[in-house]
């Protein structure tokens, strides 16, 4: 009788047990049901993490010099130029080729003044082009350089230098320069910014 009474017992516990994890595998279906995202892993999980938007592809180049001139030798000539920085490396060849680095380097801030400014066209070759304003455009083209030359190679590292801001001007905020052997009758209006070599520059 004792053990009948035994075996009962567990017969009973083991169908409470059996009942207890059927109902928990309800829960656990329901759940699942309610919810198809929640996954059981049984390992950890590593997500990728997405590259931010804003980090840029390559870091910008940098450069250290002492002087103007080693800074031309460091920039790099051979990429191509756009048709904005080509107007600005043409600009820079025909109107002061002749003149020091400084000089150079004045006549694109120049140029980059007017284009930033309302008073001007927005955009380098527009500034280069306009009517009346730079004696070597003709017709509203801009002659060829002699792009084999060591003028050239110049021009196109002051452009960078000067679109990059990479070197300052003593020039500042001038919008306007004539040479040194005329006399414009609208200079007397403007205030004088510098002289460099044969070049005043103006606001």
């Amino acid at each position: 009788m004792s053990s009948g009474a035994t075996a009962q017992d567990r017969a009973l516990a083991a169908a409470e047990q059996q009942q207890a994890e059927t109902a928990s595998t309800r829960i656990q279906t329901a759940q699942t049901e309610a919810d198809p995202e929640i996954r059981f892993v049984p390992r950890e999980v590593v997500q990728d993490i997405p590259d931010s938007p804003e980090t840029p592809a390559a870091e910008e180049a940098t450069y250290s010099a002492e002087s103007l001139r080693q800074l031309v030798a460091q920039i790099d000539t051979s990429e191509d130029m756009s048709r904005e920085m080509m107007c600005l490396a043409q600009a820079i060849y025909f109107e002061s080729r002749g003149e020091p680095l400084e000089g150079q380097l004045a006549v694109a801030r120049v140029i980059i003044n007017r284009a930033e400014s309302n008073r001007f066209p927005d955009d380098y070759c527009a500034v280069v082009t306009q009517p009346s304003q730079f004696s070597f455009v003709r017709g509203g083209s801009i002659p060829s350089p002699n792009t084999g030359s060591a003028a050239w190679t110049r021009a196109k590292a002051i452009a960078r230098i000067a679109h990059g801001d990479l070197w300052e001007s003593p020039v500042g905020d001038a919008l306007y320069f004539h040479a040194t052997h005329v006399r414009p009758s609208w200079a007397g209006r403007l205030s004088r910014r510098a002289q460099i070599d044969n070049h005043i520059f103006y606001r």
